[in-house]
C-alpha cells in the first residue's frame, strides 16, 4: 500500500513539473517573466518591451496568473503585474529535486 502511495505522489509531482514546463516553455510567456524579474510592470510597459499587441500580451498574462506564477493589482485604469516568487521558487525547487534526487 505504502508502495502505491509513493508512485501516485510521485505522478502527482510529474504533473505539476510538466504543467510548468509547459507554462514557461512558450518564449514569450518566459520573455514576460524575465522582464517581470526586474520589478512590477504594467500590461502597456510589457507590449512595449515585448512589441507585442495588449491582447496577445493579456492572453499571456492570463495563463501565468492563472498558474499562480505572477499577481496582479489594480491602480486606477492600469493592471500591474510582478512575480509571485513563492509559486516559483516552489516550482524550481521541486523541478530541481525531481531532476537530481539525491
Amino acid at each position: 500500500m505504502k508502495q502505491n502511495y509513493c508512485k501516485n505522489k510521485s505522478v502527482e509531482k510529474i504533473k505539476q513539473i510538466a504543467g510548468f514546463l509547459k507554462i514557461i516553455s512558450e518564449k514569450n510567456r518566459l520573455k514576460i517573466l524575465h522582464f517581470l524579474g526586474e520589478n512590477e510592470k504594467c500590461v502597456c510597459e510589457i507590449c512595449q518591451h515585448l512589441k507585442l499587441s495588449q491582447n496577445l500580451v493579456s492572453h499571456h498574462l492570463k495563463l501565468l496568473k492563472n498558474f499562480g506564477l505572477i499577481s496582479s493589482r489594480k491602480e486606477g485604469v492600469k493592471i500591474f503585474y510582478k512575480i509571485n516568487k513563492k509559486v516559483t521558487k516552489k516550482y524550481l525547487k521541486l523541478l530541481n529535486k525531481f531532476l537530481n534526487p539525491i
